[in-house]
């Protein structure tokens, strides 16, 4: 038989193997054939050792993307453009990267814990009756896994949790970040670009470290934090002179970890109703801060201390004092008791996996009950630059990691008291070429002349404390005579 005779053989046995069918689908009764393909399927599966799972893209009546599809597309973004020929690439909205997908009928494998899987894509096309002469086709997409049955109990348990859980994880990481301040008890928000990361940070290495693996672990401790039984949040007091890099710290810390940012602005919230509204709307995986807590309200000094004021000012004018209520009255009404329990109180752990962060430049201003462990779990003291410090300015600014200057500027680290944003504002290029040379005899002479400030403002210090003690003195032989 000839290879013309043989193709010629086998499209007549497709040709009649298709009438068979379609005589089938015809005209046998609907019940003698949904009996014939119930049983051709379970003897279809003594023979397919193979279980399929579908995922559809829409769930109920397409009124809602299905999650499960949203995070298994997630999921295999990150192993398709390695293995699958042909791919779909698309910005998701509020997405800040290319996110890639499998095209319709292409497959992948995936492997867990050694067991080899496929996934698939797919659509079904469903054209629907229209009143114009084009038909309207409607398209249902899907995912289908393929496993064999043996595995059934670690793919429908572990795996498909890994994949859920991965693939949201994935969609944190593209999503596009957002800085939030509140107007009133209302939260509107801008795009968080803030360039700040640990590795620009000027800090000691040590510290920095040590910070780091604190936030990593805290983003990692979901099944800690639900054993111990604890809401799943961290506070931090971010304390030191002002342009210490607080505030770069906290634009550092949320790039670490992919965080929302909550800027909440005390002053312009009302009451404690309206905070814990404000605390209910924040979202997961986000940054709360609270910047110069120390200024933003009357409600973080000793509370001895604001009695005796109060006592003191209830003797002043009576005219004065219906001023000061009725100004009062239209500020916020925000309490001590409510802050602390916007911090740890019941509805601290609504949303979870939560960072609660306050900044200060005295933190002796503040209340010890405000920052004592369990509020404010760590406290992080943003000192002067001093050398290590400065070597990662010296890197990131100008690219030196050793200099003949180094050791002069080393030693005047040690004895003047300056801060990072002193430092990095020298640092700065003063020319087109950047001549680095020229930047640190800069930062050389701004630092002798704060370390001879420092020594006048000591030695007029001195004096004054020298002429008190002689004034004192006559004052005691005065009254000696």
């Amino acid at each position: 038989m000839t290879p013309k005779d043989m193709f010629t053989h086998l499209g007549s046995i497709i040709a009649s193997l298709m009438f068979v069918w379609a005589m089938f689908q015809q005209y046998f009764p609907y019940q003698l054939r949904n009996y014939i393909e119930r049983y051709s399927q379970r003897l279809l599966g003594l023979v397919y050792p193979y279980i399929q799972i579908r995922f559809n893209e829409f769930t109920g009546e397409r009124l809602m993307r299905s999650e499960a599809y949203s995070a298994i597309e997630n999921y295999l973004s990150s192993n398709t453009s390695s293995q699958a020929k042909r791919l779909q690439a698309d910005i998701v909205k509020n997405s800040e990267s290319l996110v890639l997908s499998m095209d319709d009928q292409e497959e992948v494998a995936d492997e867990f814990e050694g067991v080899k899987l496929w996934w698939a894509s797919g659509k079904n096309i469903i054209k629907t009756p229209s009143l114009s002469f084009h038909p309207v086709s409607d398209e249902k997409r899907f995912y289908r896994l393929t496993f064999h049955k043996r595995h059934r109990d670690l793919i429908l348990r572990p795996y498909l949790n890994h994949v859920l859980k991965e693939g949201k994880a994935i969609k944190v990481r593209n999503r596009q970040r957002k800085l939030y301040t509140n107007n009133g008890s209302y939260w509107s928000h801008v795009v968080f670009e803030h360039p700040a990361t640990f590795q620009t940070l000027a800090m000691d290495p040590v510290k920095k470290k040590e910070i780091i693996d604190d936030l990593i672990t805290f983003s990692k401790a979901e099944d800690f934090y639900t054993r111990v039984g604890r809401a799943w949040k961290r506070g931090y007091l971010l304390y030191g002179p002002p342009g210490t890099g607080k505030s770069t710290m906290i634009a550092a810390m949320a790039n670490l970890l992919c965080y929302d940012l909550y800027d909440l602005e005390l002053t312009a919230v009302k009451d404690n109703t309206e905070l814990r509204k404000l605390l209910i709307e924040t979202s997961s995986k986000s940054i709360i801060v609270i910047e110069d807590i120390d200024c933003s309200l009357d409600l973080t000094g000793q509370r001895k201390k604001k009695k005796e004021k109060v006592e003191a000012e209830e003797e002043k004018d009576s005219k004065p004092k219906v001023e000061k209520e009725e100004k009062d009255t239209r500020g916020s009404q925000v309490t001590l008791s409510g802050l602390l329990n916007f911090i740890d109180g019941l509805w601290s752990a609504c949303g979870g996996e939560r960072l609660i962060v306050f900044t200060t430049n005295f933190v002796e201003k503040l209340d010890p009950a405000l920052i004592r462990k369990g509020r404010m779990d760590k406290h992080i003291e943003l000192s002067y630059c001093r050398f290590e410090a400065f070597k990662g300015l010296a890197k990131n600014y100008l690219y030196l990691e050793s200099h003949d200057l180094f050791l002069q500027i080393r030693k005047l680290l040690e004895e003047t008291d300056i801060t990072p944003a002193d430092v990095a504002e020298h640092l700065m290029p003063k020319t087109i070429s950047g001549d680095a040379t020229f930047c640190l005899e800069g930062l050389i002479q701004a630092l002798e002349t704060k370390k001879e400030e420092a020594r006048l403002k000591a030695e007029e210090e001195r004096q004054k404390i020298e002429q008190s003690a002689k004034e004192e003195a006559k004052e005691q032989d005065k009254n000696h005579d």
